[in-house]
């Protein structure tokens, strides 16, 4: 993928993806003990889509641009509600001018108590990041390989949280760091909730990709995706998932009346599909 995350930031991906990070922090707010948020692969916080990179795709015009003022079912609304509330506190002006990034909603969403680690390499990102969160004393913003911090920064001291993982994706054998950051961040914080994306474009890598999870060794891993079209030919983005391991309790549900909402509105046409799928443990019966 040709990535630096402007070109693409709030597109059906990052609609996904960020929806699940506010559902998943909703429920982690249920406990009054404090948590931490890390997040991996952090970038800037938060984008310009007047920006030139953000126009010449556009990709935001079918992502967070139909859903923003979508007339959506009860349920659906509801369980969207805080993710669409962190996006329009990026845009105080109204309209749809800014979106932002997964360290932004975390922070909207988080309370007093809780905290943010922001991760991110590329040396002029990590400094926009800094500076957006100058004298927050809530968040931390380290220039680090996101990689390492899977080691070096876990358990956080909380004990209680969720680490996004969201790589570029765009050098050879990601899954495979995918599935060797996650076996090793488990080892070390075998009760923590990740997050980590993954794009849907070849599909017998996703494939591969889900099979080495099922034997990972992990206790409870959840696959959600979305494809908005059938494979393309040649391959193109067509889809998005995120694996989540060790998932809150509701998840499952709350994306089964979320994900066929956005298989409508985000999708191409009759081809969006989505699931929900188990790929180590279940969800116990109520």
């Amino acid at each position: 993928m040709n990535y630096r995350h402007i070109y693409h930031a709030g597109n059906f991906a990052d609609v996904v993806k960020h929806i699940v990070v506010a559902r998943t922090i909703d429920y982690l707010k249920r406990k009054p003990g404090a948590f931490r948020v890390i997040d991996t692969h952090a970038g800037i916080g938060v984008y310009d889509l007047s920006s030139d990179e953000a126009q010449k795709t556009g990709e935001w015009k079918d992502g967070i641009g139909r859903l923003l003022d979508a007339d959506l079912p009860g349920d659906a609304a509801a369980l969207i509600a805080p993710y669409l509330d962190a996006v329009r506190a990026a845009n105080p002006k109204g309209g749809l001018t800014a979106y932002p990034g997964s360290p932004a909603i975390t922070r909207h969403l988080l309370r007093n108590q809780d905290r943010l680690t922001a991760i991110e390499l590329h040396p002029a990102d990590a400094e926009t990041l800094k500076t957006h969160f100058a004298g927050d004393f809530q968040t931390r913003v380290i220039a680090l390989d996101g990689w390492l911090a899977l080691g070096a920064h876990l358990p956080p001291k909380e004990k209680r949280g969720l680490v996004i993982v969201d790589p570029p994706f765009e050098r050879e054998g990601e899954f495979d760091r995918l599935i060797d950051g996650l076996v090793k961040a488990y080892k070390r914080w075998p009760g923590g909730t990740y997050l980590m994306w993954y794009p849907v474009k070849n599909r017998k890598a996703v494939a591969a990709f889900r099979d080495a999870l099922r034997e990972a060794g992990i206790a409870k891993i959840l696959d959600l995706s979305l494809d908005i079209r059938a494979p393309s030919v040649p391959e193109r983005l067509d889809g998005t998932g995120l694996v989540v391991v060790n998932p809150p309790y509701p998840l499952e549900a709350e994306m089964k009346i979320v994900l066929p909402v956005l298989a409508r509105l985000l999708g191409d046409g009759k081809d969006a599909t989505w699931r929900a799928e188990w790929l180590a443990g279940e969800r116990p019966a109520s």
